[in-house]
């Protein structure tokens, strides 16, 4: 019964990150028991990430089944019993090339698709809107610096408060909304510690440094919800920092974002000043 019971979290598991369980077209991308592996990509930056993460498995196999077969053949042709005298060769140089040779080629074969995909995950330069990220102790602050522009804080829905449907750990008080099939750029900095904003489902984790911006960009393919954490030892309550993002049409954006500027207008009724942060 343990056995069948392992066995059924597995295959869950399994069927949720591989994204079988998501047929109507809605995410909810977030940790789950068992996963086996990433969470459904969402994001142009993620899906190349997965892709490159199959062709270093395949790498990685391959190498394992060559190396694993070298030694069973080392142990099976020159056991003892059939080599009682043992060969005293010291060199043999191509040997020495081709352990030296193939793997320059294997990691050519692995740098090229590297450095493309660091390229291409740097920033974009055709970015539609802005999303500033500020780490605190121990909550983040977002920053909406397009049309006038309005900021907001995150903080962690505490367990007593939490409620039926919501994630434990995962929830925030107020969510970043992000339209879908828009380039977003993500500037990042920090007002105490190094802290690190971490979405797996979109490919993007980076650190929020005091004194530095830093930026990334994002563009999410599939409406639903999104959940990260902070990725960076920031201090006691780094565990209680989590990231909570509703992709929604850019209709249903434009009509947030409208809402968005009353509910977190100043009390004085003064305009909202937002940072802004150039490189």
């Amino acid at each position: 019964m343990v056995l069948g019971a392992l066995g059924a979290r597995l295959v869950r598991g399994a069927v949720i990150a591989f994204g079988l369980g998501h047929a109507s077209g809605v995410l909810a991308a977030a940790p789950e028991p068992w996963q086996l592996y990433f969470q459904p990509p969402a994001s142009p930056v993620m899906e190349r990430l997965v892709a490159f993460h199959d062709m270093l498995l395949v790498i990685i196999i391959g190498i394992c089944v060559l190396v694993l077969g070298l030694l069973l053949y080392v142990i099976v042709r020159f056991r003892a019993s059939r080599n009682p005298v043992p060969s005293r060769t010291s060199h043999n140089t191509v040997v020495e090339v081709l352990w030296t040779v193939v793997p320059v080629i294997v990691l050519v074969i692995i740098a090229i698709p590297s450095f493309r995909l660091l390229y291409f995950q740097d920033r974009t330069a055709d970015a539609e809107m802005t999303l500033k990220v500020v780490g605190h102790q121990w909550y983040w602050s977002y920053e909406y610096s397009d049309d006038g522009g309005f900021t907001f804080d995150a903080n962690l829905v505490s367990d007593a408060e939490i409620k039926p449907g919501q994630r434990r750990l995962l929830e925030t008080d107020n969510r970043v909304v992000l339209p879908v099939d828009t380039n977003v750029r993500l500037l990042f900095t920090s007002t105490d510690v190094l802290h690190s904003w971490a979405v797996p489902a979109l490919g993007v984790k980076m650190d929020t440094i005091p004194g530095k911006v830093n930026e990334t960009w994002t563009r999410i393919t599939k409406p639903g919800t999104y959940f990260g954490q902070c990725s960076e030892l920031c201090g006691v309550n780094h565990g209680f920092m989590p990231v909570a993002i509703d992709a929604v049409s850019k209709e249903d954006f434009a009509k947030w974002v409208a809402e968005a500027k009353q509910k977190f207008a100043r009390a004085d009724g003064a305009p909202v000043e937002v940072a802004t942060a150039t490189q």
